[in-house]
């Protein structure tokens, strides 16, 4: 028998972010698993969404017939307070949540608690919440009034992949960090922590969207000029997988001073792909980073950040250990299809 999902976005399904990513796959996987989805895109206005935009939105949802799941994005689905009611009545409603909106960097106090109300209100009328870590899982729980018998969690899955190649044993060391450039990924602290670190033979390639955050973007440029780096870093942009593949197998070390993430699918990948990595304490990221395998210093913390830069570009034995762990914890990593059985049951409990 045919199982009929709706799967709501807020935008293009193809964005360049973790988040995005995260949708793609479980929605190819959930189809393996005998899905028939219904992709419903939103506007990409979400989360600031306009009344018009905000309108389209429900129409659409709305639409979506009474008994068929219905998953709904959490960056549109948070500031659906007053629709996530009436959607409710008569559909199996899944919230989706990566991380809660409150917790993005740089919103003023009043918008963070006008978020932290609105999609505490939403998920209320949720059947189900799936979640990407058991980090965020607590914070629903603690924050949001979320029932844990209405949470499952289900994290990203990696794919098998062969170890890094590295840069082949010869200077300048290679380092990669992924993600957009927006203000939690946390670059302007990195790069004031390789301010410090001139002496020292690296190169760093920033992979990551510069559109979702001009204003962030061009920060990050003019701090890079400003410090003189200009010629040890590349802001990639975006890029194809085939592109991140290729990045992912000529570094020899992945940093991302995160101030915060819901689950941290770049680190996820570096393991996958055996690298040693660099990240902070903040959020899900010691969950996909095993403590032997990586080195976590506070966030927002350029000191020992860049102590911890230090200790591995100069210290080859070191990242060599680290590597080997990554190696080991990548064998023990979930996969997509593990995943998507986890969501699916989700999809299937619901109310």
């Amino acid at each position: 028998m045919v199982k009929r999902l709706g799967f709501a976005v807020p935008g293009d399904l193809n964005t360049a972010t973790g988040g995005y990513a995260y949708d793609r796959r479980m929605i190819a996987e959930l189809r393996k698993l005998g899905w028939d989805v219904d992709i419903i895109d939103l506007s990409s206005e979400f989360p600031r969404p306009g009344n018009g935009a905000r309108e389209a939105a429900f129409a659409k949802l709305k639409a979506v017939p009474q008994g068929t799941p219905l998953v709904i994005d959490g960056l549109a689905f948070g500031v659906m307070a007053s629709e996530a009611t009436r959607l409710a009545l008569g559909r199996k409603l899944i919230a989706l949540v990566h991380h809660p909106l409150a917790l993005e960097t740089g919103l003023r106090p009043e918008e963070a608690m006008t978020f932290q109300i609105m999609e505490r209100t939403a998920l209320s009328a949720a059947g189900s919440t799936v979640t990407t870590s058991h980090t965020t899982a607590r914070i629903l729980m603690s924050d949001y009034g979320v029932p844990e018998r209405r949470l499952i969690v289900a994290p990203p899955g990696a794919d098998e992949a062969v170890p890094a190649r590295g840069s082949g044993g010869t200077d300048p060391l290679a380092l990669l960090a992924v993600g957009a450039l927006v203000p939690r990924k946390g670059y302007d602290v990195l790069i004031a922590a390789l301010a410090t670190l001139r002496d020292l033979p690296w190169r760093l390639t920033i992979a990551g969207d510069r559109t979702r955050d001009p204003a962030t973007a061009q920060r990050l440029e003019a701090d890079i000029a400003r410090v003189d780096l200009s010629h040890r870093i590349t802001l990639a942009g975006a890029v194809t997988d085939e592109k991140l593949d290729a990045l992912y197998d000529g570094a020899d070390l992945f940093v991302l001073p995160s101030r915060y993430e819901g689950y941290g699918m770049g680190f996820a990948a570096a393991i996958a792909r055996g690298l040693p990595v660099i990240g902070t304490d903040a959020g899900a990221i010691p969950e996909a980073v095993p403590a032997d395998a990586g080195i976590l210093v506070p966030p927002d913390n350029v000191s020992a950040l860049a102590a911890a830069l230090r200790r591995l570009i100069t210290d080859a034995g070191e990242r060599g250990r680290l590597a080997a762990a990554a190696r080991t914890a990548a064998a023990q990593l979930p996969t997509w299809a593990d995943s998507a059985v986890l969501f699916s049951r989700a999809l299937e409990k619901t109310r």
